[in-house]
């Protein structure tokens, strides 16, 4: 029994059941990838990979509704918001079709030995491990640099999210890229263990938990391979005294609630200066309460379904063991009654650093805020997690803003904005958050052989 399951999380009915790949299947994959790869495909010329990037970006731009609908259906995110993530995904294609060949150039080194230059060569097949929440993006972001540099990919994607996993395939596909470029397979976490200790994979790549990423990490590091991991995250959004109050509320409530709270880099713990709080709370706790529940294939629904009865259920126990060791709920803290996985926008304050709630990730639309009298404040509490992704600063001051920019922790930081993302821009954290970046020149390299080459000068 497959435990790959298109189950609709805003009813929770079961669509469809997909068959798990067999032995022989993900071998014969394995086999076609490292082909593929020992071809000059990979090894060859740039520019029929980068053929394939072009007209895949033009294809996604010419089936954005039905690729949303499939990822609002799949996994309940807005439909909105997921036609924004499959046109993102054509900018991340579009973007290195045009620059990869640049980034992947030779690099000349002046050195006393001789004339000397980098060369950038694919390395091997990849193994990609990927999560639901972004079911289409989160592919693109490994597929676009590694089909340019020339690394073939495998994909275990989320085993509730099987239908977009197959789309993008198709997609792969009938853009013209050989079979091995991108196989998607439905198997288990150990068969994944099977394929990063396999000596014809190279690497691998996972978003998702930090329980996810250790045991890849663990089994990566045993056999010598390389990864790169982007797992959760505890952002800070912080709300100076001196900002514009009704541009970081109303860019604070996105950033906490877009995809129902599901995303790595949402704003998860509000850090507000003492002199803002009280109206802070007033307008932040109105706009919670005015969020409509529903149907995300209802355009005028503002908060969708979490993505899974079980991500519900642990949402739950979190914010009840929140408020038993003394958090403070102001709006919401429970489950939505009835069918469908939908839990009800919540904000809670006077965590203390002994409540589990001051060092987790709350992967829904639960609100944090915190109270802190300056700057010095800020930072200290901003670094005391044991994520460092992203964040987000609040200020008319944007050279105070950089200032606390630079000290906060994190891979990322955005100064009057929430956190975002585009394929010019990397992407990825420190500490638990894990290691290596995706997207810009940076994601490019993180898979690939950059090779010295010297000419004595004897």
């Amino acid at each position: 029994m497959s435990s790959y399951q298109t189950i609709n999380p805003t009813s929770n009915e079961l669509i469809k059941t997909w068959p798990a790949h067999s032995a022989d299947q993900v071998e014969q994959a394995l086999s076609t990838a490292d082909d593929l790869y020992h071809s000059s495909w990979s090894k060859g010329p740039i520019q029929p990979r980068l053929q394939v990037l072009k007209k895949l970006a033009e294809l996604i731009e010419g089936r954005v509704e039905e690729l949303a609908k499939a990822a609002s259906v799949e996994m309940g995110k807005l439909i909105g918001q997921s036609r924004s993530e499959v046109q993102l995904c054509a900018q991340i294609a579009r973007y290195y079709a045009e620059n990869a060949e640049r980034f992947l150039a030779p690099v000349r080194y002046p050195s006393e030995l001789g004339e000397a230059w980098v060369e950038n060569h694919p390395i091997g097949v990849l193994v990609a491990v990927e999560p639901w929440n972004f079911p289409f993006y989160q592919l693109m972001r490994v597929l676009a640099p590694n089909l340019a540099a020339g690394n073939p990919v495998l994909l275990k994607h989320a085993s509730n999210v099987p239908h977009c996993a197959s789309l993008f395939e198709q997609l792969v596909n009938e853009a013209g890229a050989p079979k091995g470029v991108w196989t998607n397979l439905f198997i288990s976490s150990d068969q994944v263990a099977e394929l990063i200790a396999d000596d014809r994979v190279q690497g691998a790549a996972l978003t998702g938990s930090e329980r996810a990423g250790s045991a890849v990490a663990e089994q990566a590091g045993k056999y010598l391979k390389k990864t790169t991991l982007e797992l959760g995250g505890n952002d800070v959004f912080v709300v100076l005294d001196d900002c514009d109050l009704d541009k970081a509320i109303k860019a604070g409530v996105g950033a906490r609630l877009n995809n129902c709270g599901q995303v790595c880099t949402a704003a998860k713990r509000f850090i507000v200066q003492e002199k803002v709080a009280d109206a802070f709370f007033e307008k932040f706790t109105q706009a919670f309460r005015d969020v409509k529940i529903g149907d995300p294939l209802d355009e005028s629904t503002t908060l969708g379904p979490l993505s899974s009865s079980s991500a519900r259920d642990t949402l739950v126990k979190q914010v009840n063991e929140a408020v038993a060791k003394g958090a403070k709920l102001h709006v919401g803290g429970k489950a939505v009654d009835g069918k469908g996985c939908f839990f009800e926008p919540t904000i809670l304050s006077g965590i203390t650093r002994d409540n589990p709630a001051w060092f987790e990730e709350f992967f829904g639309p639960v609100a944090q805020v915190y109270v802190v009298k300056n700057d010095e404040e800020v930072v200290k509490l901003a670094n005391d997690s044991h994520y460092g992704l992203g964040g987000a600063v609040f200020t008319r001051d944007i050279e105070r803003g950089k200032k606390l920019a630079s000290q906060i922790e994190t891979g990322m930081v955005y100064i009057n904005s929430a956190t975002d993302t585009s394929a010019e821009l990397p992407f990825g954290g420190v500490k638990r958050s894990g290691f290596g970046r995706e997207l810009s020149d940076l994601g490019i390299k993180e898979f690939v052989n950059q090779k010295l080459v010297v000419v004595s000068a004897d």
